[in-house]
């Protein structure tokens, strides 16, 4: 019995065109893209399979839109011939990824994160005013090192949002207080992010307590499997505590190399599994511990692949 890492994408993984060779070849990819769309009162499936990509990039459309077609790669894979080879050991998602996971998990219903992830999209480009956020990758620095540039920084709003991989953490914050950061920092390599908010970082309060209300009003199962959530690195199985790490992760850092670290130290996979589009977590995956094999799942031929 194979022992699989699910892993499930956050923003930045979606494209045009996702899920639709599913969707045209699968009865479940045809079930779930239509209870998306009648959850969401649009064509959510037709933006995926259309666009326009500047439509599809809008983060309350983006994020429904990335764990619909997670769900549906995972869920098809788990109807394989082979699956009974295989036993997730534990779960992971990057972000907005960790509905996905909770889902996958049966913690969460399709339908009900399908509305949470998209008002949590709304609800997160609301909290900043478009222009005054910005993020920042930083490459080959240690976390301590950005910290102390954060301590010594008085311009604004700076924080650690997201710790990807070894050499590769996300800072977040006002223009102001990341550009005096980044001088603070000194030499270093720094890409600035396309993105529309800085997530992941305290200008994100407004969202959380809009979510914390949405949260309230969903029914929470135990996962079926471990999920390892952003805001602790760790997984319970309390429906309540799940409930708050999910609205403490709104401003809370994406601490994605001590959840690999420890799923890793703890539950030792063979192989992790990415479901949905793009491969970013299982790059991330491979410069965290190279001893996981790693698969993506995001095609009708990927899903025949993992038979091998």
């Amino acid at each position: 019995m194979s022992k699989i890492f699910a892993l499930f994408p956050g923003q930045g993984s979606q494209k045009v065109g996702m899920g639709r060779q599913l969707f045209e070849q699968y009865d479940i990819a045809k079930e779930l893209f239509a209870k998306a769309d009648d959850a969401l009162g649009f064509s959510l499936s037709q933006i995926c399979f259309e666009g326009p990509a500047d439509k599809l990039t809008l983060t309350e459309i983006t994020q429904p839109a990335i764990l619909t077609v997670s769900t549906i790669c995972f869920r098809l894979a788990q109807m394989q011939p082979h699956a009974s080879s295989h036993t997730i050991v534990a779960a992971a998602g990057h972000s907005l990824g960790e509905y996905s996971a909770l889902v996958a998990a049966d913690a969460i219903s399709f339908e009900d994160a399908v509305r949470l992830v998209n008002k949590r999209g709304r609800y997160m480009q609301e909290a900043v005013p478009v222009g005054t956020g910005r993020m920042v990758a930083v490459l080959g620095k240690e976390v301590a090192e950005l910290q102390a540039a954060i301590d010594a920084n008085t311009a604004g709003v700076s924080e650690i949002a997201n710790i990807n991989a070894p050499g590769q953490i996300v800072v977040a914050g006002s223009v102001e207080g990341v550009a005096g950061f980044v001088e603070k920092l000194g030499t270093a390599k720094v890409i600035d992010l396309p993105v529309s908010a800085p997530f992941h970082c305290s200008l994100m309060k407004p969202a959380e307590e809009r979510l914390r209300i949405d949260l309230a009003n969903i029914t929470i199962a135990e996962p079926k499997f471990p999920v390892y959530q952003n805001y602790t690195a760790s997984f319970t199985n309390d429906p309540e505590q799940i409930r708050e790490n999910l609205a403490l992760q709104v401003c809370g850092r994406v601490r994605w190399v001590e959840c690999v670290e420890n799923v890793v130290a703890q539950k030792a996979p063979e192989a992790a599994w990415e479901y949905g589009a793009g491969n970013v977590l299982t790059g991330l995956v491979k410069r965290i511990n190279s001893s996981v094999s790693r698969v993506n799942i995001d095609s009708p031929e990927s899903l025949a692949s993992t038979a091998a």
